[in-house]
């Protein structure tokens, strides 16, 4: 008798399958506020399973939020929040008052939704220009898109940038890594296993040793491989 596949034990749910969402420190996203408000960096906190720290801010109305720390944010700094706010790291401006060029991260969509572009560590954005009441942003992944004249969005980069070029140096980092995400490592290949684990285990060499394409309605222990492929084999050409 065998053991059920991965996906199989993820589909059915569990705390090793449960992503640790309650262990974060809080959503990081803008407040819901309008006018010109002052703020005061009261902490930098580390959010679990995300690379970048966030910033823990009490504005002058008494309500706390959180939003992703920008590289040189300090403790005690004070940030402004509104139109009218400079262009200056940390401050929180609506991206239709900004000039072309300017470096921002945490960026909204449509004006509210907290914050959807340029949120991972070390990540921004640059605005380049404007189309109608839109204003046209460029990610650090060349892509180009809109976002609204009224959404908001921070001054600078995100912090922790350099977390990907650390070397992990052993395995047991690389476990720790991934439990606060709850992705489930090591992956085992299928043609690894015993024939008994998986549909593409044993034999006297490490292969599938048939074809591993399935159908979409295939029962749950064979459902591995190429499922419902529209094509296989090399494309010609190629």
């Amino acid at each position: 008798m065998g053991k059920k596949l991965l996906q199989q034990r993820a589909g059915r749910g569990g705390i090793n399958f449960r992503s640790p969402s309650w262990r974060r420190v809080g959503p990081a996203r803008y407040p819901n506020v309008t006018g010109d408000h002052k703020g005061k960096v009261t902490d930098i906190l580390h959010n679990p399973g995300v690379n970048a720290p966030v910033a823990q801010i009490k504005l002058d109305t008494g309500e706390t939020f959180f939003i992703p720390a920008v590289q040189g944010l300090t403790v005690g700094q004070i940030i402004q929040i509104g139109s009218n706010a400079p262009v200056s790291n940390g401050n929180i401006v609506e991206v239709g008052n900004l000039p072309e060029g300017t470096v921002v991260c945490n960026v909204e969509k449509t004006r509210g939704d907290g914050g959807k572009f340029a949120r991972a560590a070390g990540t921004y954005a640059t605005i380049i220009g404007r189309s109608g009441d839109k204003v046209l942003i460029k990610l650090t992944s060349e892509k180009i898109v809109q976002v609204s004249a009224s959404a908001r969005a921070t001054i600078g980069v995100i912090a922790g940038g350099g977390i990907t070029e650390k070397p992990l140096l052993k395995a047991g980092n690389n476990y720790w890594k991934y439990k606060v995400k709850a992705t489930k490592w090591p992956h085992v290949r299928g043609v690894a296993m015993n024939a008994v684990s998986h549909p593409h285990g044993g034999g006297l060499h490490q292969s599938v040793s048939r074809p591993s394409t399935v159908s979409r309605n295939a029962p749950p222990g064979r459902k591995v491989g190429h499922i419902a492929a529209r094509r296989t084999g090399r494309r010609e050409g190629a």
